[in-house]
């Protein structure tokens, strides 16, 4: 049998290392985990913070796109031939406030894009984020960090330059933007093409309400289309 003391001795024993692998793992386990974690972001966000000036760049010039179209022509039931197909596209560049500036084989229209109030917000909202996101990550990486006449720093205070990236987009003002389309048909007039060359927004606004399908591409009809 054990001596009762012994046994005492034992349980106290067990105590003392239980309580000290217990204190002890929650430290290991913490910074492990929060610097693989650190790093990790550190990591994710020096490669995404480039985007951000990419953005506010890209916002005052145009995403310019080469797309062909087609739709149906003469020979067709209900299709158009080129002179009618040419007069629905002149007719909606003048509706959009596009005019001719050059007229040949490539007719090329030129319109104002007016900069957008809600562009440039957003720009200023993204900036933000931006910003606030690189002083959380100096705020870490800097602790104690005291500088000469200012003491420690502020990092969240960089958050004051995102409006910058908004006055940065409307200082730029007005875009001019360059539309040039091309039509052909093929032999048997059953097929009209229609290539344009602009900017990404107004080529998808432009097949959309010219009702053009994408060349190599095949419509699907919708629900309600089926069902009508």
């Amino acid at each position: 049998m054990l001596d009762p003391t012994d046994l005492s001795q034992m349980m106290t024993s067990s105590s003392t290392i239980l309580s000290d692998l217990t204190a002890a793992a929650p430290e290991a386990m913490d910074s492990s985990y929060s610097k693989v974690s650190y790093y990790t972001t550190l990591g994710l966000y020096a490669m995404s913070f480039p985007g951000l000036w990419s953005q506010i760049k890209r916002s005052t010039t145009a995403k310019l796109k080469r797309k062909t179209y087609i739709s149906d022509g003469e020979n067709v039931d209900g299709g158009k031939d080129l002179r009618q197909q040419a007069g629905e596209i002149m007719a909606y560049m003048k509706a959009n406030n596009y005019e001719v500036v050059e007229a040949g084989e490539v007719i090329t229209f030129r319109g104002l894009i007016q900069k957008s109030t809600s562009q440039a917000f957003f720009l200023v909202f993204c900036t933000l984020l931006g910003m606030a996101s690189l002083a959380l990550v100096l705020q870490i990486q800097f602790q104690g960090l005291t500088l000469p006449l200012i003491g420690e720093p502020n990092w969240f205070y960089l958050c004051l330059l995102s409006p910058y990236a908004g006055l940065y987009y409307w200082q730029a003002g007005d875009r001019v933007d360059d539309i040039k389309v091309k039509l052909a048909s093929n032999d048997e007039e059953t097929e009209n093409e229609v290539t344009i060359e602009g900017n990404d927004e107004e080529l998808d606004r432009m097949w959309r309400a010219l009702e053009l399908r994408e060349k190599g591409m095949v419509k699907v009809e919708g629900l309600l289309e089926s069902t009508a």
